[in-house]
């Protein structure tokens, strides 16, 4: 009794403190007070990085206001320092959309390419500089930049910088125009990015796949592809991420004339930015609402907000912004006919497209500049800009852009008399059938824009369900800690009233069919601690197929599990199930884990066919634990050659149980914290079933463990040996 009572006074506190300590990780105070308590001059500089990539995500404005504290800090520290803060202030020009600065500062980076021994940082410099060559279309120097990257990041077998590289091939192969080959790089970012288990690297690469389907027409597979990058971002809590999709899926939604949604997400996007506090989103966003107002002929509320934009904008060295409210003011002053209005601005925005390098703008200004003088009666004026537009659509842009200039073409020939051209550019214009296209298109995304809004109205929903849980819980939980220091107190009493006699009479009843029910009670609930630990384990592999949309492997892997999770229901709550069982469990288990990890290593389960003859059995999953820290935490999937054995022997009465693999081993896990708490609790809860099978049935079973190869301490060798018990045996 004294120690129920003592284990609910210890779950109170418990209670109480993991609130605390949940509600103090991960938010800015606790990032701060790292940092203002440090003493340590390095350690600071390091805290006062992560403060500024808390920053970046969750506050613009107090990013870039410690950006020069972190390269002032950066000054006396070690090279690697320097870098990071290099990297960090160009990342927040980036945030600012100030390209010119941007890419000033990615050429600063070079010299550290010599200066560097790290690897990590000679990739993540690799890509800065393949992306500053991808803007300013030098593609073969971005090609052997990349190539490098890639050769880097697979010796330092990371998946994230894979992923990276991988997303930025497929950017390059988009701005050369090869659809196939960038879709590929795109998809094989995914699949590395989704085995780094970064969600906001996650999204920047299903986003890649976005801007390749918008680039190359395909809307409604682009804003598909967008839904998933908003939820993911959403999800890593990377709100300039988040904002920006909701602004590419509010442009989709324009293009197919749905200006209500394009609305609805512009001002998503809006009030993420201003949540987050950056000023050029949230004037890049009433850009967009601009558009939209201009779409609905409301010109004076039009004019309004986009020279609120432009005034927002102009604090930022934001070129593409800029230009964008610029052409739009133009669009509202073409539809009002004051063309002379609508070239002035016109003209300032290809100031401003001109200095960003933006060819796709240029070309979609000199479209409308040649549409203006067509309207005014210049036709000579009009063909040359609408060639122009022509001209760099063939040469850098998605061919589908080229087909409404063919069509002014065609107008303005027809015009002037001249039938002949105009009749070619008309057929010309006939090939690209954009009607039936743009409703079909305009179906398909409304169905996928339901769907998402569904998904948010479900997940809003539980989330108030979930709130509304917890608070009940906190209130049954009040009481319940008010009842259980009552009951403690009470308790204590007891105990010093009558605590001789409790211990008295509870020892002297204890016998030996007491001790067995003890034992077969401790039996169930180690099984039952360790039953929900693989399953969420076995869930894992189901979510590396989420994305994929494998039919095949996702069948495969689905009715195998299946079958898996069907043994382990019906076998888990049993002392002993039969070898065999055992033996199909196994075997689904590490099939289930060679699904996952790709056929990265092998295995093989062999049994003396004494035991099947004998009808051997077994505590159910006994085994599972070591096959799982081979696997998970030995690495295995790493380990050129990789194999994990076991096999099932009779010695001596005895059922001797070996476990081997040539993972990285005891040793080289030791590194990684989460491992070796993991194997140690796996062997304590394996050592107490063994102690308690001993104790019922008064034979000595043990585990022992060591190196598979002793000389280089690498990979694991396990031995478990319990009592022996058939099927017969057991019935007696």
């Amino acid at each position: 009794m004294f120690r129920i009572l003592l284990s609910l006074l210890i779950l109170s506190v418990c209670f109480d403190l993991s609130h605390k300590v949940f509600a103090a990780n991960g938010d800015e105070e606790s990032y701060r007070k790292a940092y203002l308590t440090e003493r340590d001059n390095t350690k600071k500089f390091w805290r006062q990085v992560a403060l500024g990539k808390f920053y970046q995500c969750n506050d613009v404005q107090k990013a870039d206001s410690i950006r020069y504290a972190i390269m002032d800090a950066s000054r006396g520290e070690s090279d690697s320092a320097k870098l990071q803060a290099l990297i960090f202030d160009l990342q927040i020009d980036a945030l600012q959309g100030n390209k010119t600065a941007y890419y000033a500062k990615i050429l600063q980076l070079q010299p550290y390419l010599s200066r560097t021994d790290s690897k990590l940082n000679q990739v993540h410099i690799f890509h800065l500089l393949a992306e500053y060559h991808i803007a300013y279309r030098e593609y073969e120097q971005a090609d052997i930049y990349l190539t490098e990257a890639l050769r880097f990041s697979k010796r330092v077998r990371s998946y994230a910088l894979i992923a990276e590289t991988n997303r930025l091939l497929a950017k390059l192969n988009m701005e050369q125009n090869k659809r196939d080959a960038s879709l590929d790089f795109a998809e094989t970012s995914i699949q590395y990015a989704r085995r780094s288990s970064d969600k906001s690297l996650m999204a920047m690469c299903v986003n890649m796949q976005s801007v390749i389907y918008n680039f190359f027409g395909q809307v409604e597979l682009s804003v598909s592809k967008n839904f998933i990058a908003l939820q993911l971002a959403k999800e890593a809590n990377d709100f300039p991420q988040v904002a920006h999709y909701q602004r590419q899926i509010g442009e989709s939604q324009f293009q197919i004339f749905n200006y209500d949604n394009a609305n609805n997400f512009f001002n998503q996007s809006r009030e993420t930015a201003l949540r987050i506090r950056d000023k050029r989103l949230v004037g890049l966003a009433d850009t967009d609402i601009g558009l939209v107002l201009l779409a609905k002929k409301e010109y004076e509320e039009a004019i309004a907000e986009l020279k609120s934009a432009i005034h927002t904008l102009q604090a930022y060295n934001d070129q593409d912004g800029l230009g964008l409210a610029h052409k739009y003011l133009g669009n509202v002053f073409n539809e009002q006919k004051k063309y002379n209005e609508a070239l002035r601005y016109y003209n300032m925005a290809l100031v401003y497209f001109e200095s960003a390098a933006n060819r796709s703008e240029i070309a979609a200004v000199y479209h409308l500049v040649g549409t203006v003088f067509a309207e005014q009666g210049k036709y000579k004026n009009a063909l040359n800009y609408l060639n122009r537009s022509i001209d760099i659509r063939s040469q850098y842009g998605y061919i589908g852009g080229i087909y409404p200039s063919y069509k002014e073409v065609a107008d303005v020939y027809r015009k002037t008399g001249n039938m002949d051209l105009a009749y070619k550019y008309l057929n010309m214009y006939s090939d690209y059938s954009d009607s039936a296209r743009i409703v079909e298109v305009s179906a398909k995304i409304a169905e996928l824009s339901e769907l998402y809004r569904s998904e948010q109205r479900e997940r809003l929903i539980a989330i108030q369900a979930d709130s509304i849980e917890l608070q009940r819980k906190q209130k049954e939980n009040t009481e319940l800690r008010n009842i259980f220091q009552t009951y403690i107190i009470i308790g204590f009493l007891i105990l010093l009233a009558l605590g001789a006699f409790i211990i008295y009479n509870r020892w002297k009843q204890r016998n030996i069919k007491q001790l067995q029910r003890e034992a077969e009670m401790n039996q169930t609930l180690l099984r039952s601690q360790m039953n929900p630990h693989f399953v969420f384990n076995a869930m894992s592999v189901i979510q590396s197929y989420i994305y994929e949309n494998d039919t095949k492997n996702s069948t495969k892997f689905l009715v195998n599990f299946s079958k898996l999770m069907r043994l382990i229901l019906e076998n888990s709550s049993k002392e002993f199930i039969p070898l065999g069982t055992e033996i199909d469990i196994l075997n689904k288990y590490l099939e289930t884990q060679k699904l996952r990890f790709g056929d990265r290593f092998e295995y093989e389960v062999s049994v003396n066919e004494q035991l099947l003859q004998e009808e051997a059995l077994i505590p159910p999953m006994i085994t599972q634990p070591f096959i799982e820290n081979a696997i998970e935490h030995g690495q295995l999937h790493t380990v050129e050659g990789g194999f994990i054995h076991v096999r099932f022997t009779k010695d001596e009465e005895m059922l001797h149980v070996m476990i081997e693999d040539n993972g990285v081993g005891r040793k080289g896990s030791k590194n990684n914290k989460k491992s070796a708490e993991h194997k140690s609790m796996a062997m304590k809860i394996t050592q107490d079933r063994i102690n308690n099978l001993s104790y019922k049935y008064k034979i000595l079973g043990r585990m022992e463990m060591e190196d598979f190869d002793a000389e280089k301490e690498t990979g694991t060798l396990v031995n478990i040996y319990l009592p022996y018990r058939t099927e017969g045996l057991t019935s007696l």
